[in-house]
């Protein structure tokens, strides 16, 4: 019996797994809406109640596209944006499914503030979600963040200059992203099991390439992607 334990970490406890295994630790998660990406995360999806650390090589890479599945699929209650780099755009948010009247935009005057606004809204579990937009954080700082995660149910996102790849983190998942046309490249940096050795490349308009792939055989030629008065802020992207 005990020889069959120590062959199979995971029967003495759901949070053990093997460093050759990607952990499968039930928890509560969230759909990324990208099966490629989903098959690398712990759990299948973002995760609900720890830190997640999105490192970016510049805003508007397409990380809130790769957050709207998870950000629509949450409850509810409203989602917190702490100092977003531009203003959330409505119309994008209404045609990813997500209301916009959930969505509450706060403005810190320095970061130490951002920082505390987003542990105490992490904290209250009066949100649904928390995405905060911070350049730099102490190590200490995260583990805070982290700790307040792990006391609530909320979809709570950090993000990063990728400037910040070489520095020690305490969530348990984190992620770069770079843009590459019409996709973004997704390494893992960190997660809860065995490393993550290739990049992860996700479309972020699968639908509209397709659409764009049937008029262009139609008329001959090629199709702009972008409509007329449909102009999105970076935030959208």
């Amino acid at each position: 019996m005990a020889e069959a334990i120590l062959l199979s970490p995971e029967q003495i406890h759901p949070a053990l797994w093997r460093a050759s295994q990607l952990s499968r630790t039930p928890g509560r998660y969230l759909a990324t809406g990208y099966p490629e990406l989903s098959a690398q995360l712990p759990g299948g999806g973002w995760p609900r109640g720890q830190l997640i650390d999105v490192l970016v090589q510049q805003p508007g890479v397409g990380e809130m596209r790769l957050l709207q599945a998870a950000l629509a699929d949450t409850d509810a209650r409203p989602i917190m944006l702490i100092q977003p780099p531009h203003p959330p755009q409505a119309s994008a948010w209404a045609a990813w499914g997500s209301d916009p009247g959930r969505l509450l935009w706060v403005r810190a005057a320095r970061g130490a503030d951002a920082l505390w606004a987003a542990e105490q809204a992490v904290r209250s579990a009066a949100f649904a979600a928390v995405v905060l937009w911070q350049d730099v954080a102490r190590g200490a700082t995260l583990r805070r963040l982290q700790l307040a995660a792990q006391q609530s149910d909320a979809l709570f996102v950090l993000m990063r200059p990728l400037a910040a790849a070489s520095q020690a983190s305490a969530a348990p998942l984190r992620v770069a992203l770079r843009p590459v046309p019409a996709a973004v490249s997704v390494d893992i940096l960190k997660r809860r099991g065995l490393l993550c050795d290739r990049p992860i490349l996700v479309p972020l308009y699968p639908q509209r390439r397709l659409s764009e792939k049937h008029h262009a055989s139609m008329d001959g030629r090629a199709v702009d992607a972008r409509e007329p008065g449909h102009a999105v802020s970076t935030l959208a992207n």
